[in-house]
Parts: C-alpha cells; sequence; structure tokens
C-alpha cells in the first residue's frame, strides 16, 4: 500500500486569487475558508480570492492566508478520495499546516496563533526595513562571503538553504540587496527578491 507525504509551503508562496479554484470546485475547501473566516472575524478568503497584492504580501495576512489555503487543499484532495498523509511536513510556516494537517492543531487555534505571530513579526521589523532573496547557483561558503561582505554595520546572513545551489539569505533591505548584487558577480545564476514585508530566520 503506498502512503503519501505532504510537505506545505511558507511565505513568499501567496498571490491574489489563491484558493479561489479549490473554493468553487470543493465543497470541503469552501469550509475550511468559512471556518477560517469565522475564526479571524473577517473574510480572510474574500483577501486570498482577490487580494489585493499588496495586504496579501503584509505577514500578519500572508500567514494565515497560505495556511487556510494549504489546509483547503489538503481536505480536497481527501475530499475527492486521496488517501490522508501518513507523514507530513512544512517549510516555516508551512509546519503550523503541518500541524494542523496531522490533527495537533484545530485550524481556528491556528491561524489565529500564525496571525497574531505575523503581527508580531511586523511590529519587530516594520515594512520597507528587511528583505530576503533567493540565490540560485551559489555555494554555501560564497553565499556567506558576500553577506558579510554586504553587511556594513547592518544584517545580512544565510536564512534558509534549501539546497546546495539554492539558499535564501535575510535581513536589512540594503545589506541584501548589496549582497544580491556581489553574488551575481560571483556565479550565482540569478538573486531573486522575495515577496515578503519581514526578514524571517535572521538575526532582525
Amino acid at each position: 500500500m503506498q502512503r503519501s507525504a505532504y510537505i506545505f509551503p511558507g511565505q513568499g508562496s501567496q498571490y491574489a486569487g489563491m484558493g479561489r479554484e479549490l473554493a468553487e470546485s470543493s465543497a470541503a475547501a469552501r469550509e475550511v475558508f468559512a471556518d477560517a473566516d469565522d475564526a479571524l472575524g473577517f473574510a480572510l478568503s474574500e483577501l486570498c480570492f482577490s487580494g489585493p497584492a499588496e495586504a496579501l504580501q503584509l505577514t500578519e495576512n500572508t500567514q494565515p492566508s497560505i495556511l487556510t489555503t494549504s489546509v483547503a487543499a489538503l481536505r480536497a484532495a481527501e475530499e475527492a478520495g486521496l488517501p490522508p498523509p501518513a507523514f507530513v511536513a512544512g517549510h516555516s510556516l508551512g509546519e503550523y499546516s503541518a500541524l494542523v494537517a496531522a490533527g495537533a492543531l484545530k485550524l481556528a487555534d491556528a491561524v489565529r496563533t500564525v496571525r497574531a505571530r505575523g503581527r508580531y513579526m511586523q511590529e519587530a521589523v516594520p515594512v520597507g526595513v528587511g528583505a530576503m532573496a533567493a540565490i540560485l547557483g551559489a555555494g554555501v561558503e560564497i553565499v556567506e562571503e558576500a553577506c558579510r561582505e554586504a553587511q556594513q554595520g547592518e544584517v545580512c546572513s544565510p536564512a534558509n538553504i534549501n539546497s546546495p545551489n539554492q539558499i535564501v539569505i535575510a535581513g536589512n533591505a540594503g545589506a541584501v540587496d548589496r549582497a544580491s548584487e556581489l553574488l551575481k558577480t560571483r556565479g550565482a545564476k540569478r538573486a531573486i527578491k522575495l515577496n515578503v514585508s519581514a526578514p524571517f530566520h535572521c538575526a532582525l
């Protein structure tokens, strides 16, 4: 018998319109969005389905939106006859989605928790102060060295080592920009600014 594993995404994967098709085609997904709306006291579903993107990008909105859409996708899959996952995991915020999928957290508790988590994170680093970027095609040592050179009294460091050739950096926006430009001259194939409102997984 085959067993399935689900890995849930973290911040940066959000976009205006996410979850709309799921809710239109799956009663189970619609119920997840309705439950999240009730738990938060506002129409999170409309923010997911229609944006605006600027509001969706704010981490206090991003976190419950991604979590809710992730759980809605899982429930839609189960409704379609797929077996529940035998294993779950998540990238950063996705760990909360995994906890809901595993039955360790109720959806209502999870969306309220991550909304508060996002608000506190944004209070710690106001919008525009920090940034994150995905560096493709440069090794860990090269990225670490570029981050050190780019700091200039600010914060910049590797935040997520997703693979030997895909490393996310985080810190002050200016330092992240400087490191990205340095890395482009040192063999990185791309430096992609992430669609997030705070610099997660760093000293800030």
